[in-house]
């Protein structure tokens, strides 16, 4: 029997393509590991601001406990039963903390003094304008 043989009679013929991809994306999780183990902690949040530091740490943890929770389920634990769940959920709802943060970061700021001009600007002065279409064809008709 070749090696072919042997992995397709242990495992369903169903499921190749699912675990041809579980192990490719663990290819590209330990890649990131190494990369990430590559360079000391202090050294990587050094580089950071706090902003970046607070999203590095929460997705190493929620990735180290999501993990876990594959672990559990390969050992025939029900994760949602364990406590890693309430973990994931804590984890999760700092994240959108740290979300709101960055967005309130990113959102436009008023400039009231651009924005007051854009109104005055924008506000119909019916004097104004009487004066401007009556003038408008006397240089017209000088022009000529």
């Amino acid at each position: 029997m070749s090696d072919d043989d042997i992995n397709t009679e242990e495992y369903p013929t169903e499921i190749h393509d699912y675990l041809a991809a579980f192990e490719k994306s663990l290819g590209s999780v330990d890649e990131m590991l190494k990369t990430m183990m590559s360079v000391s902690r202090s050294e990587l949040l050094q580089k950071l601001e706090p902003l970046e530091q607070a999203k590095l740490d929460l997705v190493s943890v929620y990735t180290l406990n999501s993990m876990f929770w594959v672990y559990l389920a390969t050992q025939g634990i029900n994760p949602k039963e364990h406590p890693v769940k309430q973990e994931l959920e804590r984890i999760r709802t700092y994240m959108n903390k740290v979300k709101e943060i960055a967005d309130k970061k990113k959102a436009s700021k008023l400039d009231k003094g651009a924005a007051s001009r854009f109104v005055r600007n924008a506000l119909w002065e019916p004097n104004a304008e009487n004066e401007h279409t009556s003038k408008t064809p006397a240089k017209g008709k000088k022009r000529k």
